[in-house]
């Protein structure tokens, strides 16, 4: 029964006149007219008489085999495959022949079928949202993240039919063939030469876990990743979300800005900026101001809540990278009963979910255990992942950052600013890590050079 209709028998939205407008613009002029049809997509569910299903899906495979397509042959056809009666017979193929007037007005045919097609669906899917909301067997935030999701697909004209392999097959190959030998990334650039050497960029639908232990620069090394991004440092802009669930909007804007200026950040202290620090201030602002960088800071989100806000602003400022900082800091209530390895389980699968569903390569900082400082040498390991199995599993990347100075002892503590990105899971190329300098006065990352690698206490 759909609300508000007493009667429960309300008729679903349909337009009679346009389906057999569409099927007799195809009968008058079949090739022109099926053409049309099929370069807007129109499927035969979006036929709502059952008559009309048959006749345009008989219609599309006699295209498909190459037969030519007149009255008789296709009345032929239609016998041939014991579809003639269903479709009412060639009285009823007459029929629409005479009421269409205009052949050539085919595609607005095909758009009011096709936006009744979208009535329909609307109609059943919030249904069947309304159904599950009374029996309350799901979270209502699941619920919402849900309906959400089929409302975005509805405005792009619902599912869409699966490519043919054939045609993924040619594509992959021809974007091979396409491919600039000299371009050195084809995904999102990081900023870093090394790194996108190493990667091609960050593809998309890839989820990348970066993890380290406290003080290692994660935070910072993320923000210059998506501040490199936004400002299209060795590739092409993109704009950038960050989800910080542990530090500020302000924080990480003042952050990023100093960073930016190459300022240490506790000269945001007090006015006394010399008049060259103001200067690199005033030259940050104007470089940041052109950069896309949209930050939410609410503490605490729930995954689908996540999710949901992500999709919002792909859908609306067309986001090519998710920063998440961090994934200990998600909930996930539906699950957080079972146990804290099985709700980061649930976050976890939901991210790389996020990145599929949104096709962007989305960047999660996770803390790595203790027992990365216990080893002898306090380098990491994929096993020092918090709740590792899960987030190892779902991630395409897996980096490992860790700067070896940190640990040592005495005078030596710090003195060199190598740090180390090891690439330690890569689902679509090699392992490996890449060396970089991690510049603490501005907790900057850059680019080493073989000058720093030549003087590294620390190599020796």
């Amino acid at each position: 029964m759909i609300p508000g209709d007493p009667s429960g028998l309300r008729i679903p939205p349909h337009s009679e006149e346009a389906e057999r407008g569409v099927l007799g613009s195809i009968l008058l002029d079949p090739s022109s007219s099926l053409d049309k049809c099929l370069a807007k997509r129109l499927g035969a569910d979006c036929f709502y008489d059952r008559r009309h299903q048959e006749l345009y899906e008989q219609l599309v495979d006699m295209n498909q085999a190459n037969i030519p397509m007149d009255a008789i042959t296709i009345g032929e056809w239609l016998k041939d495959k014991k579809a003639l009666d269903k479709v009412g017979g060639y009285d009823y193929l007459v029929q629409l022949q005479d009421s269409t007037l205009v052949p050539a007005h085919v595609e607005f045919y095909c758009d009011i079928v096709m936006d009744k097609r979208l009535y329909r669906v609307l109609i059943e899917q919030s249904a069947e949202t309304i159904d599950a909301a009374y029996k309350g067997e799901d979270d209502a935030s699941t619920l919402v993240s849900d309906a959400e999701a089929n409302l975005f697909k509805l405005s792009e004209h619902g599912a869409e039919q699966i490519p043919d392999w054939k045609e993924s097959i040619r594509n992959a190959f021809i974007e091979v063939e396409n491919t600039d030998p000299n371009q050195l990334i084809n995904g999102v650039t990081t900023g870093f030469m090394g790194l996108n050497e190493r990667l091609g960029g960050l593809a998309k639908t890839d989820m990348i876990v970066l993890a380290a232990r406290p003080a290692m620069g994660k935070t910072s090394f993320a923000l210059n990743i998506a501040e490199n991004a936004a400002l299209g440092i060795h590739g092409d802009a993109v704009p950038v979300a960050v989800f910080s669930l542990e530090m500020s909007r302000e924080q990480l804007a003042k952050r990023m800005l100093f960073c930016n200026a190459r300022l240490p950040i506790h000269r945001a202290k007090g006015r006394g900026l010399t008049p060259d620090e103001h200067a690199k201030l005033t030259a940050a602002v104007d470089r940041l101001s052109r950069a896309e960088i949209y930050i939410d800071d609410t503490p605490g989100l729930e995954a689908v809540e996540l999710r949901s806000r992500a999709r919002r602003l792909k859908s609306r400022y067309g986001i090519g990278l998710i920063v998440i900082d961090y994934l200990q800091l998600m909930n996930y209530s539906k699950f957080a009963k079972d146990g804290r390895q099985r709700e980061t389980m649930a976050i976890s699968g939901a991210v790389k979910a996020m990145a599929k569903e949104l096709e962007v390569p989305v960047i999660v900082l996770s803390q790595l255990s203790r027992a990365a400082e216990s080893t002898g040498d306090n380098i990491p390991k994929l096993s020092h992942l918090r709740d590792s199995g899960a987030i190892e599993q779902d991630a395409d990347m897996v980096w490992l950052l860790y700067r070896p100075s940190y640990y040592e002892k005495g005078d030596q503590r710090n003195t060199d600013n190598l740090a180390v990105l090891d690439v330690a899971k890569f689902r679509h190329g090699a392992t490996g890590e890449v060396k970089l300098s991690f510049i603490r006065e501005y907790t900057r990352f850059e680019d080493r050079t073989e000058m720093e690698d030549d003087f590294s206490p620390v190599d020796g």
